[in-house]
């Protein structure tokens, strides 16, 4: 039988377990007090001077970065806030409770109706918003409808200031009913109930702008005021009128407007008289200095005289032989010249008035000048002659009639 050794006691070997339990290292994953190193108590708790921006430039960077991220912030909570609100309400039309609950709902818009929250508008009114505004086919069907009465009415008032046919006081009824609604209606596109509302804002207006009255029958009457009549009268009537107001006015213009204008036509008549005489009185002189001149060159054998009478009708006009002034003129100028001699002559029987130039050898300026033309070639003779209106040398005119002067005295 085989020898075996005894089991070990069991008091050994849980004292063997034990230490080996006692001898097993454990680690501590949590660092302790008494574990931190020394170089981890030399680490600076402030921040680093870096944190901190230092210049300008980063300085006015964070300021743009802050107040970006502040507007964005603003706008974002703005669009939550919008978004997010619930809409209040309408508050129900003349309700006594309406002022209370102004902070529960909405006040009802002028020309709608609420109830129960929801708004309805009135007629010729449309829903926008939360408002009602006016229907612009009713508005503008309003706006015909007072141009038409306000016409017809300021037009009869009208002819009445002008003439007196029109009337002053016009039935309201009488008017509305001529204006064609079936026209207006299908031209706008309006229903009954519309066009009623058109039609009341037109008298609503018609109610402010004209006067009105009811007359002992009951019956509306419309008058157009004085000043909105007058823009409507025509213009003939208007310049009546004016001419009517300023009648004084105008007589003292019409008359003084006359008055300068005979002033001026006196003034012009004596100016043309006394350049037109000076015109005559050079061709009297030359006439007759070319007559003297002729009868010394002939011995004396023709007339140094020229009579008056027959100058005078040969050298005016037809339409100036009318003018008695124009000649007076003249002789008054011959008269005041020493050169000439008038004095009295019987010629044919008659008396007659004749004119002679006393100085010899002495020569006007005018006939010095035809003395310098008679030197020039027979050519210079062929040229156009000038008329008397053009205010030229007559010469050779007066020397064709000195001749026949001169041949009419000695025959007689």
């Amino acid at each position: 039988m085989p020898i075996t050794d005894p089991p070990p006691p069991m008091a050994s070997t849980h004292r063997t377990r034990k230490s080996s339990t006692l001898l097993t290292p454990t680690i501590n994953t949590k660092p302790s007090r008494s574990r931190i190193s020394p170089s981890s108590l030399s680490l600076p708790l402030e921040p680093s001077p870096d944190f901190f921006p230092t210049s300008k430039a980063e300085i006015l960077r964070l300021v743009s970065v802050i107040s970006i991220a502040t507007f964005i912030a603003v706008v974002c909570n703005y669009i939550a806030a919008v978004v997010n609100q619930q809409p209040k309400p309408f508050c129900t039309s003349n309700s006594e409770l309406e002022g209370a609950l102004s902070d529960f709902c909405e006040p009802c818009p002028s020309n709608g109706v609420c109830y129960d929250g929801k708004l309805e508008c009135a007629h010729g009114y449309q829903k926008h918003g939360d408002s009602c505004i006016e229907d612009s086919k009713v508005s503008q069907a309003a706006k015909e409808l007072y141009k038409f009465v306000e016409d017809h009415v300021c037009k009869e008032y009208a002819q009445h200031m002008c003439g007196g046919t029109g009337a002053i006081w016009v039935q309201e009824d009488g008017v509305l009913n001529k204006f064609g609604e079936t026209m207006m209606m299908n031209y706008y596109g309006l229903s009954d109930v519309a066009y009623g509302h058109a039609k009341q804002r037109a008298i609503e207006a018609v109610g402010e702008l004209l006067e009105r009255r009811t007359d002992h029958h009951g019956i509306k009457e419309v008058k157009c005021p004085d000043q909105l009549a007058q823009k409507h009268m025509p213009l003939s009537c208007l310049v009546q009128q004016w001419i009517v107001e300023n009648t004084i006015a105008i007589l003292a213009a019409c008359a003084l407007l006359v008055g300068c204008f005979v002033i001026l036509l006196r003034v012009r008549r004596r100016h043309y008289l006394s350049l037109r005489a000076e015109e005559l009185y050079n061709e009297v002189c030359d006439v007759v200095e070319e007559k003297a001149l002729l009868s010394r060159s002939t011995n004396y054998e023709s007339e140094p005289w020229v009579i008056a009478s027959w100058l005078r009708d040969y050298l005016l006009s037809p339409t100036e032989r009318k003018d008695p002034i124009l000649w007076k003129k003249v002789e008054e100028l011959v008269r005041e010249d020493s050169r000439l001699e008038q004095y009295p002559k019987v010629v044919k029987g008659e008396s007659k008035v004749v004119w002679e130039w006393q100085v010899e050898g002495s020569l006007s300026s005018s006939g010095k000048k035809r003395a310098h033309n008679r030197r020039k070639p027979e050519s210079s003779h062929n040229q156009r002659k000038p008329e008397s209106g053009e205010g030229m040398d007559l010469s050779s005119r007066g020397k064709n009639w000195v001749p026949k002067a001169v041949a009419t005295a000695l025959h007689n």
